[in-house]
């Protein structure tokens, strides 16, 4: 499927008219075209031409990142506002279900119990799903879901294909970008401290682009 069927002959024009501008404006930059296109869509969806310098790319990323996204991977997030704006006939498309454990009860409560985050406690639920390995993590709010897939990897050899890492924040969010720039884990951070829910789900949108061949 095409994904961009949705998308009207009016709405594909200014979107290819945003893009122009963003393309002249920035200017030169250090990007692939296909990392570009992740770049693009960050900048696209927050007009913050600041995202040129500090998104960044690590691990083959996105050549792992789209193959995850073909075999239908599961999507795990670390809030629902990613989930909600997510295109579900776009990720369905793919055989890809998105997931999030923030709200489960029972994580809430092992979270209090253990003094420590509902975000911690959702991605241990997902790992003892089976969904972190070989899924697609896209955390856009909470630094310490980063860390804690950080500490998987580092500590039960847990290797997502891709983590989308951009978590905003004055505590941990820088932080924690560094930390999984620093594994073997496939990457995609938004350097310091801006991030968020919104540039997550533009960058995964990306994505999707590109492992459709999509490519403008």
């Amino acid at each position: 499927m095409n994904d961009l069927r949705q998308m009207t002959a009016l709405g594909r024009a200014i979107e290819d008219d945003s893009f122009a501008i963003i393309d002249r404006e920035a200017g030169p930059h250090d990007h692939d075209r296909a990392e570009w296109e992740v770049v693009r869509r960050i900048i696209h969806a927050t007009a913050d031409f600041e995202f040129k310098w500090t998104t960044r790319f690590g691990n083959d990323a996105v050549a792992r990142g789209c193959a995850a996204l073909r075999a239908g991977a599961p999507i795990i997030a670390d809030v629902k506002m990613i989930v909600v704006g997510l295109n579900a006939a776009r990720l369905a498309s793919f055989g890809c279900t998105p997931h999030t454990f923030i709200d489960d009860e029972d994580v809430i409560a092992r979270a209090k119990a253990g003094a420590t985050t509902r975000a911690v406690e959702s991605m241990r639920e997902a790992h003892a799903r089976g969904l972190i390995e070989g899924g697609v993590v896209v955390i856009g709010n909470a630094p310490t879901a980063l860390l804690e897939i950080v500490r998987l990897h580092r500590e039960e050899g847990v290797t997502p294909a891709l983590v989308l890492g951009m978590p905003v924040g004055f505590v941990n969010a820088v932080e924690s970008k560094e930390a999984i720039m620093e594994t073997a884990i496939p990457y995609v951070v938004t350097r310091g401290r801006k991030g968020g829910s919104t540039i997550t789900v533009a960058a995964l949108h990306a994505f999707m682009h590109i492992a459709t061949g999509d490519l403008r």
